[in-house]
């Protein structure tokens, strides 16, 4: 169903690498419910994560006994797995001057092998027995910035453009650190996370927005961009 174009160009330089070096995940993380101060008030979150030991069953909503807090913003079935490299850690770590282990950004899936920027939207990750499809970046929010005990850490995310890949789930299974995804690139228009990223934080041409609705995105920037562009056409 995925084919990998074969020409001389970047994108075929990228295929041969990612096929070369499959990405694999390094740690499972999943949270319970935990209260955070977050500005003046208290919420409940599920940003905290600890390592997962053993198979994790990872079903159309995510991670099995992984909260999700505030449904609004965060889950469901376009945001159902995310995804954050230790190449963006180590980037962190430097600009941070600290060790942060993996887990700390929330994600899911700590991964290794890949520069998550270079992924487009529709790109198939299959492992064993799963297979994700990349629908989004992560948008910074206070809670991250909670997290980071930074109250300008959205400006340093947004910045940094290390957004990391929300997934959807096309096949549910179980997934087990260690375990490899191969990667099959989406065959329509190509949007890079790093550009995605880029254009949710500006505003859009009818033509761009128009381009995006093309797309396998999330329901939640659909939805959005939907609406810029009923106000722009």
């Amino acid at each position: 169903m995925y084919k990998v174009y074969v020409s001389a160009s970047p994108f075929s330089a990228l295929c041969r690498f990612l096929h070369t070096c499959p990405m694999r995940i390094e740690q499972i993380n999943t949270g319970r419910r935990t209260t955070m101060v977050v500005g003046n008030r208290e919420i409940e979150t599920g940003i905290v994560k600890t390592a997962c030991t053993g198979a994790v069953t990872v079903g159309k909503l995510g991670l099995a006994d992984d909260a999700i807090c505030n449904m609004k913003h965060h889950g469901g079935p376009d945001q159902a797995v995310y995804l954050y490299a230790l190449e963006d850690y180590a980037f962190w770590e430097r600009q941070l001057k600290r060790e942060m282990p993996p887990g700390t950004f929330g994600e899911n899936l700590t991964v290794t092998g890949s520069d998550l920027r270079q992924l487009c939207v529709g790109d198939v990750l299959t492992a064993p027995c799963v297979t994700l499809q990349v629908t989004a970046p992560r948008i910074p929010c206070n809670t991250l910035a909670a997290r980071m005990e930074d109250r300008q850490f959205a400006r340093k995310f947004v910045q940094a453009n290390r957004s990391g890949a929300y997934c959807r789930v096309l096949k549910e299974g179980t997934l087990t650190a260690g375990d490899e995804f191969t990667w099959s690139p989406y065959e329509g228009d190509r949007i890079s996370l790093a550009t995605f990223f880029e254009d949710s934080h500006r505003k859009l041409s009818a033509d761009t927005l128009r381009r995006y609705l093309c797309a396998p995105i999330d329901e939640r920037s659909r939805r959005d961009f939907e609406k810029d562009l009923q106000k722009a056409e």
